[in-house]
This record gives C-alpha cells, sequence and structure tokens, in this order.
C-alpha cells in the first residue's frame, strides 16, 4: 500500500514558478515509479512527467518541455519525496496536478497507475 499526499499548489501569474510535492509513504517504495498528471476543467486527466523507479529516467509531456522539471528524493526506502518544478506558467496549465505511482510499465498511461494522490490545485492567471 503506497499513500500519497501532494502540497504546493496555488495561485501564480503567467510567467511564474511553482514547486509541487508529492509526499509517498508505504513499503519498499523503491519498486514503485511515480509520476504527474493533471486535470483542467472539463477535460480528461492527461499525462505531465514520470521518473521511472530503476534508473531514475524521466519522461515529460511536449506540452510541459523544457519548462517543467520532475525530481525524487528517494534516500529514505519507506518515505519518499516526488517533486515538479514549474517554471514558465501559462494559463493552460491550470488544472489539478496528482500524483501517482506504479510498479508497471507503459508510465504515459494514466490506467498504469495504481495509486493516487487527492490532487493540488494549480491555477495561472493571465
Amino acid at each position: 500500500q503506497v499513500q500519497l499526499v501532494e502540497s504546493g499548489g496555488g495561485l501564480v501569474q503567467a510567467g511564474g514558478s511553482l514547486r509541487l510535492s508529492c509526499a509517498a509513504s508505504g513499503r519498499t517504495l523503491r519498486v514503485y515509479s511515480m509520476a504527474w498528471f493533471r486535470q483542467a476543467p472539463g477535460k480528461e486527466r492527461e499525462f505531465v512527467a514520470f521518473m521511472r523507479r530503476n534508473d531514475g529516467k524521466p519522461g515529460v509531456a511536449d506540452s510541459v518541455k523544457g519548462r517543467f522539471t520532475i525530481s525524487r528524493d528517494n534516500t529514505k526506502d519507506t518515505l519518499n519525496t516526488l517533486y515538479l518544478h514549474m517554471d514558465s506558467l501559462k494559463p493552460e496549465d491550470t488544472a489539478v496536478y496528482y500524483c501517482a505511482a506504479t510498479t508497471g510499465d507503459r508510465l504515459y498511461s494514466e490506467s498504469r497507475y495504481d495509486y493516487w494522490g487527492q490532487g493540488t490545485q494549480v491555477t495561472v492567471s493571465s
């Protein structure tokens, strides 16, 4: 079992920055790849970024490439923190951002994730 709790969302002006955090707790977290997804009002949830479990390789959606960076602090096996550093924010980045974890593959796919946080709201004003 894995528990995920996001924080760090808020209201920011276009061009600004935010850092989201996801505190992950549970057993043997090193077996989990972790990711960020987001859901804007009236839209489906979409992939933002992942960090692969074995080698820490990141993957980032084209829509945020060059602006968002994912990182992970996994120095403790039962308590990890996943970060999403967001720069040059745009109004279209407004969404609820979710943290997720999986032992599977195809990390771009929402359906592959077993555990989800409750989400944190990010609002970017123009």
